[in-house]
């Protein structure tokens, strides 16, 4: 395999000459420019991206963190992220925790210790554990997407959940519904406290009663949707209407009521949140609300790069705005 010696040899120029052709990092006349690609082309001299690295700095490698990637939500965000680091030329290190504490800990160790030029975080357990992940490296840029505070410093890019949930809410009042409840996800993760908080909010504008036998909490996965209305059904009398707090709970929720004979919308309607791309396949197609998560990923991406190449030193703070997505799980009452 031929080395940047081999290359300067034939080339009949210095090694540094070569380098600075190769990285463009200073003019260099065309006849030699020229003699350098050639010898390049003829000895199939590749460069080392890893010798190339350490020598400016960079890794043009940003590593991502993520709940897991085989959750739709998750993996249209990523999608955004792929996209646009294949736009920019930069490699990505994806990670998933699946909710582990010390799966997380390893896993920001090892993107750190690999050099990444910038983290793009985006679980909850580095929120609900108050973490620093910082506390054994030196900071490097990051941004986080759809979480609470943090305990070092980042960017923050993440929906408004309580308007979200303020939407879905109003809305199935709007059609008419009265008794209405909720299946959260884990109260402790800042987007189901905040889209539980709107929900609380759309019903107290509206002067409407929360019955807590319509309150039960999910996991933000199918099965927590399905055990969530199993436990409702064993309280008594269903209301009119749910709030589920994501689409993958809302699957959850049709399958069980298709399982008890519970027609949706005629018997119970029902609004999800996140509009992953299978929610227009649900029977019926669901009603939910949308997070622009493909976008969500591509700003990710953008606000890192601007963080390191613009070196800014103050972090910020980026709302994504919900809309309504209108399909035909939700039934006009009265």
């Amino acid at each position: 395999m031929a080395t940047i010696k081999d290359v300067a040899k034939h080339a009949g120029v210095s090694t540094s000459t070569v380098s600075h052709v190769l990285n463009q990092t200073r003019y260099v006349s065309e006849d030699i420019t020229a003699r350098v690609k050639k010898a390049v082309d003829e000895l199939q001299y590749a460069p080392s991206a890893l010798a190339r690295s350490l020598k400016l700095k960079y890794t043009h490698t940003f590593g991502m963190l993520v709940t897991t990637s085989a959750n739709p939500f998750f993996a249209e965000v990523v999608k955004g992220v792929e996209r646009r680091c294949y736009e920019q030329g930069y490699n990505l290190l994806l990670c998933n925790t699946e909710g582990d504490l010390e799966r997380l800990r390893f896993n920001i160790d090892m993107l750190l210790q690999k050099r990444v030029d910038g983290l793009l975080l985006m679980s909850d357990e580095i929120v609900s554990q108050n973490l620093d992940i910082f506390a054994r490296h030196k900071a490097v840029p990051t941004v986080v997407m759809d979480c609470g505070k943090t305990h070092f410093p980042a960017d923050k890019i993440q929906d408004n959940s309580y308007l979200g949930g303020y939407l879905a809410t109003q809305y199935l009042i709007k059609k008419g519904h009265r008794k209405i409840g909720c299946i959260t996800g884990p109260i402790n993760k800042p987007m189901a406290e905040k889209r539980w908080a709107g929900y609380q909010k759309a019903m107290q504008d509206a002067g409407l009663i929360i019955n807590p036998d319509w309150l039960v909490d999910g996991n933000f996965e199918c099965e927590g949707g399905q055990q969530a209305l199993d436990k409702m059904l064993s309280r008594g009398t269903l209301p009119s209407a749910l709030f589920v707090c994501n689409d993958m709970m809302a699957l959850g929720v049709i399958n069980s009521a298709s399982k008890h004979g519970i027609s949706i919308p005629d018997d119970l309607s029902i609004i999800g949140y996140d509009d992953i791309k299978i929610a227009r396949f649900f029977t019926p197609s669901l009603t939910t609300i949308h997070q622009p998560k493909f976008n969500l990923g591509r700003k990710a991406f953008d606000t890192l790069l601007d963080k390191i190449q613009s070196k800014r030193e103050n972090d910020l703070e980026i709302k994504l705005e919900p809309t309504l997505i209108e399909r035909d799980s939700v039934k006009q009452i009265g």
